[in-house]
């Protein structure tokens, strides 16, 4: 998608270590024109997948998951980092690794909104080492749901998750794939 690669050219910020800040129009403060068009471009891919639910994994995917989900008339979980005293009881559970973070976490599902019935398609900012979408998935398997896909903005194709995503059968669409990206030569795009 060329106009996600363009603004992130312009004002994606390449930081040590393999991060990319993206903060100033995907993941903190958000611009909804580009969202519309992200969420547009996801209902072209994804569109006759006969998708019923959109699932995602707080914080950062769910402005991005809301939005796409207009354009499928779906309505969108999203899995918790926590636990809560709104999700009490029948849950399930993944343990997964944030490369942003540097920790592992469990994200949470309640059953009451994950079924057997549903066709759910994955959405999310980033995908690195494939850790939080595998855990998506797996939540998806748990329920014994249908997977249709997953959506990702960002995909750091240097980086193994995409691979390892895609060789457990996963249909993986992402929007930006970068090959490489360095602090002083920028970003190189697939």
């Amino acid at each position: 998608m060329q106009l996600l690669k363009d603004r992130i050219c312009r004002d994606g910020k390449v930081k040590e270590g393999n991060v990319l800040k993206v903060d100033s129009f995907l993941n903190h403060q958000i611009d909804v024109s580009l969202l519309c068009e992200i969420g547009k471009e996801f209902k072209r891919i994804f569109g006759d997948c006969g998708v019923t639910k959109i699932l995602t994994v707080e914080a950062s995917g769910i402005g991005i998951a809301c939005v796409a989900a207009q354009f499928f008339n779906v309505p969108v979980l999203f899995a918790k980092k926590n636990q809560t005293k709104n999700i009490s009881g029948d849950v399930y559970t993944r343990s997964v690794e944030s490369f942003t973070h540097g920790r592992s976490y469990d994200i949470i599902v309640s059953r009451e909104f994950l079924k057997p019935e549903d066709r759910v398609l994955i959405i999310d900012d980033f995908l690195a080492r494939g850790s939080a979408l595998l855990g998506l998935v797996g939540l998806v398997q748990d329920a014994g749901a249908q997977l249709v896909g997953a959506g990702i903005v960002i995909e750091k194709g240097f980086q193994e998750g995409g691979a390892l995503v895609r060789a457990r059968g996963v249909r993986v669409e992402s929007l930006a794939v970068i090959e490489s990206m360095d602090p002083r030569t920028g970003i190189v795009f697939r």
